[in-house]
């Protein structure tokens, strides 16, 4: 195999100390300004990294025959491992979050845990449920956090995924001040989404973000830590048109990437992954949330997202606004949608009635959210609430996990983003080169920056 043997003359497997390193995002407290070049931050930063490392059980080495994996061969992934561990090293982000990282094979867990280790590094490793073989890895450098807790999400759905969480702290004071009660303190989440591989698992991967953040929304809770920022970190598997990103931004989250660069929510000028069908999307996502941002009470996102799919699956059908609603109210004589035509209507769809669908209580809750007047049946003007994908605010009590404290005001502990770099550069400009072969997904790799907020006073 031609291919094979030209393994090792692939560009990135040169050494790291080559002229490619001026292409380097970060490494250590290095910035990038705008002119390109590297200058010295003065100030304390932390930067973070996420990267799908392709694990090789899933990398095909010929595309005439796919069975062919680079995990047949351990000359190749071992040396494309060892490279990408060559990388991490020399940009020592204080944070670095891997996806699709190859846990059921134990020399390579051991050289990553090995290197990383020696470099000053704690790491946590993750399977995904039902021996898929892969999962995620998170390495904190201790130099500049000590973790607190570790916490593992398994979704155990159909997707078989997983997330990580992890409460740091800050070694030395990002910010000197006279509140000692100031917490210098994060919340960690690396995650790998399931693959939309049809337009119904829109709802399992609404699901496993949901779970992300109803387990942050308890965690936090429980520990009194509403004053702490948030990094979400990982291959999230959707672009900036889905409805896991709308979802998020809902939530108070914010994409670092595309904040360093002044993009809008609609500015898609920059990919991060070649999926297995060709095709150039931005996937991956280094999110942040302040603890100065004001949120939706959960549910009510949730709510409003799930009003998204179902809008978007009535759409994929050709039924505009009028249409659809007489296909929800279905051979109803009344100008009106009873609760039966309602979920006959989303198992159409297939939105429910499957393992992953809507659960009976999910389409109740939705149900309950629509019919404002609580009559029973939904007119013209309640339907606009799930086209429009709008919610009442007066969800039941335990929606809304923050109690106000109107007036009050305390000093908080948050990041403002100074840069974020994805790597290999073209893909900052839509374009796959077509002689990077470290993954099948760029790295991303943000710089932040820790800074004093205001916040309303509130406890979780």
């Amino acid at each position: 195999m031609v291919m094979l043997a030209s393994f090792f003359k692939d560009p990135e497997f040169a050494n790291v100390d080559s002229s490619e390193n001026e292409s380097i995002p970060f490494r250590g407290t290095i910035l990038r300004t705008k002119s390109g070049k590297f200058s010295s931050v003065s100030e304390p930063c932390v930067s973070c990294t996420t990267f799908n490392i392709l694990a090789p059980i899933y990398k095909r080495l010929d595309q005439q025959n796919q069975n062919v994996r680079e995990s047949d061969f351990r000359a190749f992934w071992l040396a494309r491992n060892e490279r990408i561990v060559d990388w991490l090293l020399y940009e020592s982000s204080s944070i670095i979050c891997l996806q699709e990282f190859w846990v059921g094979n134990e020399e390579l867990v051991q050289m990553y845990e090995q290197r990383l280790g020696a470099s000053g590094y704690d790491t946590f490793k993750l399977a995904r449920t039902n021996n898929r073989g892969d999962g995620l890895l998170t390495a904190i450098h201790k130099e500049y956090f000590r973790v607190l807790n570790y916490r593992e999400l398994l979704f155990n759905d159909f997707g078989d995924r997983v997330a990580q969480l992890l409460h740091v702290q800050s070694v030395i004071p990002f910010l000197q001040n006279n509140d000692d009660s100031m917490q210098q303190e994060i919340l960690i989440v690396n995650t790998h989404l399931l693959f939309p591989h049809d337009s119904s698992l829109s709802i399992v991967r609404l699901h496993q973000v949901y779970k992300i953040l109803q387990y942050l929304e308890t965690y936090q809770r429980e520990n009194k830590l509403s004053q702490v920022p948030v990094m979400l970190c990982g291959d999230w598997n959707g672009s900036k048109r889905g409805h896991v990103y709308k979802f998020l931004r809902s939530q108070g989250f914010v994409s670092s990437y595309d904040i360093a660069h002044e993009y809008t929510d609609s500015d898609h000028k920059w990919v991060s992954h070649r999926n297995h069908r060709g095709n150039i999307c931005g996937v991956d996502f280094i999110w942040l949330r302040n603890p100065n941002k004001s949120i939706k009470p959960l549910k009510i996102s949730w709510a409003e997202a799930a009003f998204g799919i179902i809008k978007y699956q009535l759409q994929k059908a050709s039924l505009n606004e009028k249409d659809a609603f007489d296909f929800l109210r279905a051979d109803n004589n009344g100008n009106y949608i009873t609760y039966s035509d309602f979920c006959d209507a989303l198992k159409q769809l297939k939105l429910t009635s499957l393992s992953h669908g809507l659960s009976f209580q999910e389409m109740k809750n939705l149900w309950v959210q629509a019919d404002v007047d609580g009559n029973g049946v939904l007119d013209y003007d309640e339907f606009k609430r799930i086209w429009y994908c709008t919610c009442s605010e007066n969800i039941d009590e335990d929606s809304n996990s923050e109690d106000s404290k109107e007036g009050i005001t305390k000093e908080a502990f948050g990041f403002a983003v100074k840069n974020a770099i994805l790597f290999p550069r073209e893909v900052e400009k839509g374009i796959w080169p077509e002689n990077y072969h470290l993954s099948d997904h760029a790295r991303l790799t943000a710089l932040f920056s820790p800074v004093r907020l205001r916040c309303s006073q509130k406890s979780l």
